[in-house]
Formats: C-alpha cells, sequence, structure tokens
C-alpha cells in the first residue's frame, strides 16, 4: 500500500528579506508543512529564529508549521513557540534532560511532538517514548547548517525505524532532514520516510512560485514512485 508523501521546504534557505511572500509561494507551489528550523548557537553552531518571526509568519501559512528545535535547554521554549502557531514541535534527546516529559509538555500546548534523531543518534531513545510521539525527524546531516550532503548511512536509520513504528500500529510520522533532493528522494521514501523537508531543492531558480511547484512536484514524484 502506497504512503502519503508530504514535502516540506524549510525556511532555513528561504529569502528572510521576505519571509511571509515565500511562505505563500511555497504553500502556492504544493508545501504540506512549513519546516521551521531554530538554532540557539550553543546546542548548534549557528544562530537561526525565534518564537516572534514564527508569530509572523503564521498569518502567512494555511498549512502547519513544522517547528524543529534545535536548542538546548528545550522547555522554556516549548510553549512560546506554541503561542506562536507551531503545529508541530521537535526536539532532540540531547538537549532535554527528561525526554518523556517534553513531549507530554508539547502535547500539552496542543501541539504534535516530534523526536529528532542525529546521525549518531542510537535508536534506543526510542525504546520508551516511541508510542508517545506524532512524528520522528532523522537528521541527515549532522544539525546546524543547511546546504549539506545526505549521509548515505541514514537510510540504514530511517529503514530501521521504519519497521519500529509499523510495529506500533500508529501513524506516527516519519521524517528526513539535510540533503534531501530529487536525486535521492527515491531512496529515501523507498527506506521508509514519508515527510521530506527540503531547502535549497527548493528555494532555488528564479524564486517564484512556479520554480517552486518544479521543485517541490519533482522531489515527490520521484518519492512517489518508491512510496
Amino acid at each position: 500500500m502506497s504512503r502519503e508523501i508530504r514535502i516540506a521546504p524549510s525556511l532555513l534557505s528561504a529569502d528572510f528579506a521576505k519571509l511571509g511572500e515565500e511562505v505563500r509561494a511555497v504553500i502556492a507551489a504544493g508545501a504540506d508543512l512549513i519546516h521551521f528550523d531554530v538554532m540557539d548557537n550553543h546546542y548548534v553552531p549557528n544562530l537561526t529564529v525565534g518564537p516572534l518571526v514564527c508569530q509572523a509568519i503564521k498569518p502567512h501559512s494555511t498549512v502547519p508549521i513544522d517547528v524543529h528545535l534545535m536548542v538546548k535547554p528545550v522547555d522554556a521554549l516549548v510553549p512560546l513557540f506554541a503561542q506562536a502557531g507551531a503545529g508541530i514541535i521537535s526536539f532532540h534527546p540531547e538537549a532535554s534532560e527528561h525526554v518523556h516529559r517534553t513531549i507530554q509538555l508539547i502535547r500539552s500546548q496542543g501541539c504534535k511532538a516530534g523526536l529528532v534523531l542525529n546521525p549518531a543518534t542510537p535508536l534506543a531513545v526510542l525504546d520508551h517514548v516511541l508510542e508517545d510521539l506524532d512524528l520522528v525527524l532523522v537528521m541527515s546531516v549532522n544539525p546546524g547548517f543547511g546546504g549539506q550532503a545526505f549521509i548515505a548511512s541514514a537510510l540504514r536509520k530511517i529503514e530501521a525505524i521504519r519497521r519500529r513504528i509499523a510495529s506500533t500500529g500508529k501513524p506516527i510520522w516519519l521524517e528526513v532532514d539535510g540533503g534531501v533532493k530529487r536525486d535521492n528522494a527515491r531512496a529515501i521514501a523507498a527506506a521508509g520516510a514519508d515527510t521530506l523537508v527540503a531547502g535549497s531543492a527548493v528555494f532555488t531558480g528564479t524564486r517564484d512560485v512556479a520554480a517552486y511547484r518544479d521543485a517541490i512536484a519533482a522531489i515527490r514524484g520521484e518519492a512517489l514512485e518508491a512510496a
């Protein structure tokens, strides 16, 4: 049975001088989610955007805002992003003293909860929390910067997580972020992913709806061949 494929353009690669316009453009081009990367120059070596920016783009978005917190500590920011309009909030287990508590905090704020696995994060972190999650995000690059090359060993991790999700019988999304593009979308979907984050592969070319539509359709088309 084929899986639904969702494409989540990452605003990390958008034009920050006109974020509202960029959000509207990629949604018109077929985006299913808006991926919102939050970096703190502490957990990761970069500094990006906070709740005020999320709040500012919320009126421009008719799809869920998928907030990826690359911050440590994480709990204090969860309510702020929920209030700012996040639909999904994902965090790294290394950034929380109590992973289960953070998951419950996110859900108590009315958001879907996701856990993010870095390339070297073992799958054991899912052992006692998988059924409490709405989403697992596999990083196929090391977090902190856009435009990195896809780490091929992530495919084996995606396959293993897909088996774990299947064993729960729950509709947990399996998202992949890092170096996703048309050339590898089919392999990523074949491994079991259903939600693909794409930054530089979408926000490219002439930066208009037509270009974004072509990029999103190409990634989705390749993924659907394997889903």
